[in-house]
């Protein structure tokens, strides 16, 4: 019965195309200026930008991150580049040593730098947590992915699904945890779509070619004919795939991941639509190279403008009910623990 009364609520995005773009620019002049230490203060202007402008029953989301933790993530993941970079010029054996250094901290940097997202994220004056062991991130984040390359690629809709389901299950708003129960099978099931979709591309491809060929649209003799069609068609499918895969299959995952995600007793859903979104990603990019990539922070607006509009919070009683349960039950060590999420080592 419960889930009946559920309240749908709608997450707004108030960003505009215009004013965002002034604190683009300026990021971008301050940034390239300072040779790129300033960046690290874009990012918080940024984050904040979004943040404040997405607001879920009439209340804002913000961003408390600080830019000199920032700045020391980045420095760090130069530092970690420069020496891969110079030690590959100049002594391969070293240069496979640090990309396996590289490679053992990522998970580590990687948990820490969700920590600090986390813990600098708020809304309605209560911030976020991440409480995932480092441990579990190593099996999420290292050793399924080694393993779906080796699978050449079979197992990377598995991988993503532990990704995930770390991710989310160790989240929460204050007092409240995230879980996420999607399996690996929802994730395949999206994948196994793109394959048909590309199989029939390929196949109608291959039609569609040799009965031009047979007609003498192609200058090739009688035993080539097969040939072409098949580089026709695979050029095509690899085309088509390259086009409209990727929105097909992010509109999907963000309709999955939020549709299994539950906060407490409060549900999510998400209802992106893949047309919609290949049609503002298309007119995005061509924008983007017309006016030369001026159009950035306005293709920017768009985009999250569009994803954030099309989730939706089912909630559970009245919202401001909830958050206030959750600001009594909120820990003092909470504040106290910030010292230890200074490091975000996210570009």
């Amino acid at each position: 019965m419960a889930q009946h009364q559920a309240q749908p609520l709608p997450l707004h995005f108030s960003g505009s195309g215009s004013e965002y773009f002034r604190l683009w620019i300026v990021n971008v002049g301050l940034s390239i200026a300072t040779l790129g230490i300033y960046s690290a203060w874009a990012k918080v202007r940024r984050n904040q930008y979004f943040y404040r402008h997405t607001r879920l029953a009439g209340a804002g989301f913000d961003y408390h991150g600080e830019p000199i933790a920032i700045l020391k993530g980045r420095l760090a993941a130069f530092a970690l580049f420069a020496a891969y970079t110079a030690a590959s010029s100049f002594a391969p054996t070293a240069a496979a040593f640090i990309l396996m250094v590289i490679m053992a901290l990522a998970p580590w940097l990687l948990v820490r730098s969700l920590r600090f997202r986390m813990h600098n994220t708020s809304y309605r004056g209560l911030r976020f947590a991440f409480r995932g062991r480092t441990g579990p991130a190593y099996l999420a984040f290292l050793l399924w992915p080694l393993l779906a390359g080796l699978s050449l690629g079979l197992l990377w809709p598995f991988a993503q699904q532990r990704m995930a389901a770390y991710t989310r299950n160790n989240s929460s708003y204050g007092s409240a945890e995230f879980r996420f129960s999607a399996g690996a099978g929802a994730y395949y099931a999206i994948y196994l779509m793109t394959l048909m979709l590309g199989v029939v591309l390929f196949a109608g491809l291959m039609v569609l070619t040799s009965i031009l060929g047979s007609n003498g649209w192609f200058a090739v003799e009688e035993g080539q004919l097969t040939a072409m069609s098949l580089l026709l068609a695979a050029l095509g499918t690899y085309l088509g795939l390259l086009l409209f895969a990727y929105p097909y299959v992010t509109a999907r995952l963000q309709n999955l991941v939020w549709g299994a995600t539950t906060l407490g007793e409060h549900r999510f859903v998400a209802n992106v639509s893949a047309y919609q979104l290949l049609g503002l990603m298309l007119s995005n990019v061509v924008l983007v190279v017309l006016t030369l990539g001026l159009y950035k922070p306005f293709a920017d607006i768009r985009l999250a403008s569009y994803r954030i509009e099309h989730l939706h919070v089912l909630m559970e009683g009245n919202p401001d009910d909830f958050v206030a349960g959750l600001q009594a039950d909120a820990s003092a060590a909470g504040d106290e623990m910030a010292e230890m999420f200074d490091f975000d080592i996210a570009l």
